[in-house]
């Protein structure tokens, strides 16, 4: 028995994860938790709402009691971070927004695993959902690997570089088994309007202006949601 909690799950890319590991392993309890910001919605989720192996909580990642309540009540096992605040635009207005959430929510989450699984770390998980955007700008190609190093340049990206670091230095100092994978942009069903793809068909749509920043040669990397989704369980189970 897995108990699995998603963080951000009622979020854009972990609507899709959570309704992916809900419908296809009814033997994993698995526990939502988005603080229902701007960007979370459980009207995506009103297809699973009612199976017996899922729940939702609303929490804030960086209430620290409470997390750590939720981990003791639910017996949770494993972790899928994905709680994050990510838009590029917003942390230029707001950067202690971004700390707080990416940094400091993920410090708690991990300090609340280490105290509840202690020294016994068999079948335990803390799987961190990174961005490409701690990669900074990836010249021409826009594609990044396992050896390309990091280089922030923007708020959002240097907290989501600092969640990173924070991870791995709990697997380096306490052993905690994690896992970091680092995602191109995601597309797809029930992105939040603000994001380029959605942004632009909304814009044609309604005869707007296209805003493309610098010269407009800079190329992204794109990835469908639902195959994120599906990599993100192989590299869980795997």
């Amino acid at each position: 028995m897995k108990n699995i909690l998603i963080t951000g799950g009622a979020g854009f890319i972990g609507s899709h994860v959570t309704r992916f590991f809900v419908s296809n392993y009814k033997h994993y309890n698995i526990v939502n938790i988005d603080n229902l910001t701007y960007a979370g919605n459980l009207n995506n989720l009103v297809d699973i709402k009612n199976n017996p192996n899922y729940k939702f909580i609303k929490a804030d990642i960086c209430d620290f009691d409470n997390i750590r309540d939720i981990f003791k009540n639910h017996d949770i096992t494993h972790v899928i971070h994905l709680a994050a605040e990510s838009h590029v635009d917003r942390s230029i207005l707001d950067p202690f927004s971004f700390a707080r959430t990416n940094v400091f929510g993920t410090l708690s989450l991990l300090q609340a695993a280490k105290e509840f699984w202690g020294n016994e770390l068999d079948d335990k998980l803390f799987y961190h959902v990174s961005t490409d955007e701690v990669y900074g700008s990836l010249g021409k190609t826009g594609h990044f690997n396992e050896l390309s190093k990091y280089d922030p340049h923007s708020p959002y990206s240097a907290s989501k570089a600092s969640s990173d670091h924070f991870v791995r230095s709990f697997s380096d100092t306490y052993n905690l088994p994690v896992i970091i994978s680092n995602c191109s942009n995601n597309y797809g069903p029930n992105q939040f309007p603000e994001k380029l793809i959605p942004l632009f068909i909304n814009n044609i749509i309604n005869k707007k202006p296209l805003p493309i920043y610098g010269n407009g040669e800079n190329i992204r990397d794109w990835l469908y949601v639902k195959d994120h989704a599906s990599a993100i369980d192989l590299i869980f189970h795997k």
